[in-house]
């Protein structure tokens, strides 16, 4: 019988990801394991089916993958490509599920499965893709604390892989880290010596995974039905789960093999397909090429050319694929890393970083076992976009005041990290500031995200050019906070990024919404 653990040694990591989820623990001694589901498996597929009987079940994993093919209505898959979308909502008897609350009912499951066997959870670290913006990052954690998770920090998905890597592999130099999973690409570039991480740049399509070329093969058999019947294979949301599996069962396939044959089930008729490696390798071929382009956008950004790169190592499912492995070793001279479980080191790096986060910031709730067991990794991760604000500075040659995007934090700054700049009103009297919290690399404010917008008050009667200060700080845990002083009256504006339905959500909020769900029953 499995030992039970106290709160202080559930210390997990999680990597919620877009097609399946897995969840990691840090056994006595400081090394990260794979825990399995209630089904026995070590993956969990992200999707959920809510019961048609039984309005308070949910159903998450392989039990709501095959319930798509009953009621696709009722059933929810790759919702992580929603994380953050404020005008997204999946319709379920009357109740609009947000992607937070979706999300937070896979986090659910795992969390209860592996309560069952480990005690309560307590502690737990995130992973999200590199290119996620502080929306989606908060939307994440959001989910976690609604699942009834205290979410210590969020890491971004190809650290986390790297951490678990040269942990357990003599990897070093400067390393490439390719994330190619199901629904989202990552590239990072790193500095690693023994246990010592320095992350210098990433670059990722929160749109591109194994999902889309699941979708390039169900169009290769949609078209083999028209040819053969001049009928459509595909006429119900229904259909359309069968052959999405079907297609994903291909591509795996394809990966081993050199074809892969089908039967399709039409309303025409019968008829046996044979899909070639070659036919789904030029059905992706633009896919993959914009995995390379994020490739040399990336080594363009660190300075570094290919023959620099000293190892490439795989993350993600879709690595499996051989075109994706071909374009790699044509591009730096040698084979990719497969060493490890390309499924799995996302999670078991989370649960390093959650013990790394708990050591830095509570060490006294960690075991001794486990603190050993951490005590040199060393790792040092970067801001992955550039944050700026909205000013209205005088053009020197026009002398006419023009609107622009000022960054204060520059995207790839080692974390912790916090930078002040200085700003000044507009206007005699003037009674506020609008201030615009921007994401991006533009100065044009019509090339950038305005994540968050706020009023800060001012002291009626005074001159213009007053001062104001700015300053926005960025922890190693993905967290960002930002300030706004008023230098003269001492006023100041404090601003978390958060979210709700117009984009921002307050912690209360977020608590309030997990409520609201927090007891129906998932399996």
């Amino acid at each position: 019988m499995a030992k039970k653990v106290s709160k202080t040694e559930s210390i997990v990591g999680i990597d919620l990801g877009t097609t399946f989820s897995a969840l990691a623990i840090l056994n006595a001694i400081g090394k990260p394991e794979i825990i399995p589901n209630a089904d026995g498996e070590r993956l969990t597929p992200s999707a959920i089916f809510f019961d048609e009987e039984n309005s308070d079940v949910v159903r998450v994993g392989v039990e709501a993958i095959n319930s798509r093919h009953l009621n696709a209505e009722r059933s929810v898959r790759w919702i992580k490509r929603n994380m953050g979308d404020a005008d997204y909502c999946k319709n379920i008897d009357g109740k609009d599920w947000t992607p937070v609350e979706l999300s937070s009912l896979v986090l659910k499951k795992l969390k209860q499965d592996c309560s069952a066997e480990h005690g309560e959870i307590h502690d737990a670290v995130i992973s999200v893709p590199a290119h996620f913006d502080e929306v989606r990052r908060k939307a994440t954690m959001d989910a976690g604390i609604a699942a009834g998770l205290n979410v210590i920090g969020i890491v971004n998905e190809p650290v986390a892989a790297a951490l678990y890597y040269t942990t357990t592999r003599n990897v070093s130099g400067k390393i490439l880290v390719y994330d190619l999973g199901g629904g989202t690409f990552d590239v990072t570039i790193m500095d690693v010596k023994e246990h010592q991480m320095d992350i210098i740049c990433s670059q990722g399509d929160h749109a591109l995974g194994g999902t889309d070329f699941d979708q390039k093969v169900l169009e290769m058999l949609e078209q083999n039905y028209r040819d053969k019947f001049g009928a459509e294979l595909i006429n119900s949301d229904e259909d359309r789960a069968k052959y999405e599996d079907e297609a994903e069962d291909i591509k795996k396939t394809l990966s081993r093999r050199a074809s892969a044959k089908k039967m399709l089930y039409g309303p025409a008729g019968n008829t046996r397909v044979e899909i070639k490696r070659e036919m789904f390798e030029e059905a992706i071929s633009s896919l993959i090429a914009r995995t390379d382009i994020m490739v040399e956008v990336a080594l363009e950004e660190a300075g570094v050319e290919p023959s620099g790169i000293d190892k490439v190592l795989l993350v993600g499912g879709s690595t499996r694929i051989p075109l994706v492995q071909k374009h790699l070793e044509k591009t730096f001279g040698s084979a990719p890393e497969i060493t490890v479980n390309v499924d799995e080191c996302v999670a078991l790096g989370a649960a390093l970083h959650a013990g790394l986060t708990l050591l830095r910031e509570k060490p006294e709730v960690v075991p001794a076992g486990i603190s050993s067991g951490l005590k040199d990794i060393d790792l040092t991760d970067v801001c992955n976009h550039s944050y700026g604000t909205i000013c209205a500075p005088i053009d020197k040659e026009t002398g006419r005041r023009t609107i622009q995007n000022r960054i204060i934090l520059k995207k790839n700054t080692p974390l912790p990290c916090e930078t002040s700049k200085m700003f000044y009103t507009m206007s005699k009297g003037q009674t506020e500031v609008e201030i615009t919290i921007t994401q991006g690399e533009d100065t044009a404010p019509e090339y950038v995200n305005k994540v968050a917008k706020h009023r800060l008050k001012l002291p009626p009667d005074r001159p213009a050019e007053r001062p104001v200060k700015v300053t926005y700080s960025y922890d190693v845990n993905q967290r960002m906070h930002c300030k706004f002083e008023d230098i003269e009256s001492g006023g100041a504006l404090e601003v978390d990024l958060c979210l709700d339905e117009d984009g921002t959500m307050s912690e209360g909020d977020t608590k309030q919404k997990g409520n609201q769900f927090k007891l129906m029953k998932v399996e």
